[in-house]
Formats: structure tokens, sequence, C-alpha cells
């Protein structure tokens, strides 16, 4: 508990955070694998729910992944910031599917200075 403060104090400050905080989310082993696939998303970077989707699909017999089924799963990460769903787009990089609201996922964008042309809603 006492890690996870000092990450999202140190998040808050605009900074990105040096520190590991052990995580062990509750869900699906796809919901898991896509958390997992934000994770990689670096500070300040962003990635659409397509792109997330393509990455899920290289390698495996399934075939193609569906971006909105990436959403689905990104909408139930249980630890939102430290696993960072914010950091995923729509394919135009617009702001779209967040469960804090658009105007918090722009703000923690803007925080991260991710350089986005922020496209969403205002």
């Amino acid at each position: 508990m006492e890690l996870a403060k000092q990450w999202l104090d140190i998040y808050f400050s605009g900074r990105e955070p040096d520190i590991k905080v052990p995580l062990c989310p509750d869900g699906t082993e796809f919901q898991r694998e896509v958390w997992k696939i934000l994770l990689s998303i670096g500070y300040g970077q962003t990635t659409s729910y397509g792109e997330i989707a393509r990455k899920l699909s290289k390698g495996r017999d399934r075939g193609p992944m569906s971006a909105r089924a990436v959403g689905g799963a990104v909408g139930h990460n249980p630890i939102s910031i430290i696993v960072p769903c914010h950091r995923a787009t729509g394919s135009d990089g617009s702001l779209t599917g967040y469960a804090g609201g658009i105007e918090k996922k722009r703000r923690l964008l803007e925080l991260e200075g991710s350089g986005l042309k922020l496209i969403g809603r205002r």
C-alpha cells in the first residue's frame, strides 16, 4: 500500500515513477493480457485499441482480435493510472472510453506531456 502511495505521489508530481508496484489484478486471461500490454506503453506515449488488438493477434492461432474487445478489457481494468488505460486511444488518436471520464483522460495525458494532438471532445 505504501509503495502504491509513493508511486502515485511521484506520478501526480508530473514525473515518471521509477518504482514498480506489485500488481495482481483479478480478471480473465484475455483481460490480463490486455493489461500487460497497457503496462508496456511508455510514460507520455499512447497506442490505439486497434494496435493492442494487433499485438494480441500476432503469432496466435485465434485470428484477428477486435479493437472493441480490447476496449472492453481496458474498461474492466481495476487499477487505472498504474495500469495506464488512459494511454489507449481511438485509431485516429481520439480520446475514447475512459471510465473516469474523457476530461480526466485528457488531464492524465497532459500531465505526462504526451505530445499527442488531443482530439477528443472538450
